[in-house]
């Protein structure tokens, strides 16, 4: 198993209020996570810093190898749920964090699965041959699809596309959605924040990781999305079940 990540501030903002991290939580087994914050000078930073941090501490305390798939989903979810908790009190202690938050959207890979969590709408995909999204953003365009208000084109050009409907840091409690995705060999996970899905489409991140090595996919993937306006920060973590 393979982790590779890379952040990148874009080409426009002033400040990079993306966190990502990855590291092995067994032998066999990868914890990934990514956040996008959102929330005045330097309120989004806070909030993404202090998910990444609850949530790794706390899935690196908590995981063992060989739990089902449901317990470590609600491990997820609990891990989630205490950094919510955690950036609701410090938004609420200072007025300079008032309104403070963050996607996340955090995976613990084995040789056969991938547990994935998310709130908001950082991305999960999985990439073979094809490439399938896992996770539904929690959004206001993502509400309109779905009541059939708006294509899928539409969506694309969205004036209210970056609206998301669910964060950690906004409410005192948040629900976490879960999925748990088989894993084949050589199967790619890709957690992201939409600095790349809102400027590079996803033929063309298909296209990234099956005519490159995996190793260099993070630093294809930004250029791609800088190329393509570079109009957010970005963030991509890759696990890959390739062996070696």
């Amino acid at each position: 198993m393979q982790i590779y990540s890379k952040v990148d501030i874009g080409k426009v903002r002033a400040s990079n209020q993306d966190a990502a991290d990855a590291f092995m939580i067994a032998k066999n087994a990868a914890f990934a996570i990514v956040c996008d914050g959102m929330g005045g000078a330097n309120g989004g930073d806070v909030a993404s810093g202090t998910a990444i941090k609850i949530i790794s501490d706390y899935v690196e305390k908590s995981y063992s190898p060989g739990m089902d798939n449901e317990k470590t989903a609600q491990i997820l979810r609990n891990a989630i749920s205490s950094a919510n908790f955690q950036i609701y009190s410090l938004s609420q202690k200072d007025d300079s964090l008032s309104g403070m938050g963050t996607t996340v959207v955090a995976a613990i890979v084995t040789e056969n699965y991938a547990v994935i969590c998310h709130v908001g709408d950082s991305r999960a995909y999985l990439i073979n041959d094809s490439i399938v999204q896992i996770t539904v953003d929690h959004s206001v365009v993502q509400e309109l699809l779905e009541s059939g208000k708006i294509t899928a084109s539409e969506a694309m050009a969205f004036p209210e596309r970056n609206i998301i409907t669910r964060a950690l840091g906004v409410e005192p409690n948040v629900f976490a959605d879960s999925s748990i995705v088989p894993m084949k060999s050589d199967d790619r996970l890709l957690l992201c924040t939409d600095g790349l899905t809102n400027f590079t489409d996803v033929s063309d991140i298909l296209n990234i990781f099956n005519s490159n090595k995996t190793e260099n996919v993070p630093d294809l993937l930004i250029d791609s999305a800088n190329n393509g306006g570079g109009g957010d920060n970005i963030s991509v973590v890759i696990v890959s079940q390739e062996r070696g």
